[in-house]
C-alpha cells in the first residue's frame, strides 16, 4: 500500500522556480485546447450544418413535394398552412395534418405532367430523373 502512495508524493511536489510554473500551465492548457478544436471540427460543426440544412429543407416544403415523416409515412404535401402545419395526402381520400417538424426528408417534387420527377440528394441539390409510367416487373426465367 505504501508503494501505491509513494508516486502521489512525487506528483504533489511544488515547482522550484516561478518560470517552470508558467511552462507547466501552458503544457496543461495545450492538450485541452487541442481536444476542443478536434471536438469542434468532428462533432459541433457538422451537427450545426446538419441542423441548418434540415431547417432550410423544412422551410422550403411546398405543395406537391413527396415527403417522409419521422414515423416513416410516405406522403405528398397537399397544403401548407400557417403556423408550421402541413396537410399530407397519404391516399386519394386520406389527408392528415402534421407539424412541419415531423417531416424527416423530402424525396422529390412530382412534375404536373407526371413524366419527370425532381429528386434531391442529401446536400439539397436537384437531381432530375425520368419516371417510366409503364414499368414492367422483373420476371426471372429459368
Amino acid at each position: 500500500m505504501d508503494k501505491l502512495f509513494s508516486g502521489l508524493t512525487l506528483l504533489q511536489t511544488a515547482p522550484a522556480a516561478g518560470g517552470s510554473a508558467t511552462g507547466s500551465m501552458l503544457s496543461t492548457l495545450i492538450p485541452f485546447a487541442l481536444v476542443f478544436v478536434i471536438f469542434y471540427f468532428l462533432i459541433i460543426r457538422p451537427q450545426n450544418k446538419k441542423q441548418k440544412d434540415m431547417k432550410k429543407m423544412i422551410e422550403t416544403v411546398q405543395k406537391g413535394d413527396k415527403v417522409v415523416t419521422i414515423g416513416g409515412m410516405h406522403a405528398t404535401v397537399d397544403k401548407v398552412k400557417e403556423g408550421g402545419i402541413v396537410v399530407l395526402r397519404v391516399d386519394e381520400n386520406v389527408r392528415m395534418e402534421f407539424s412541419k417538424s415531423a417531416i424527416a426528408s423530402v424525396e422529390g417534387k412530382k412534375d404536373e405532367k407526371g413524366d419527370k420527377a425532381e429528386k434531391t440528394d442529401k446536400a439539397g441539390k436537384a437531381i432530375e430523373t425520368t419516371v417510366d409510367k409503364a414499368e414492367k416487373p422483373f420476371v426471372e426465367k429459368n
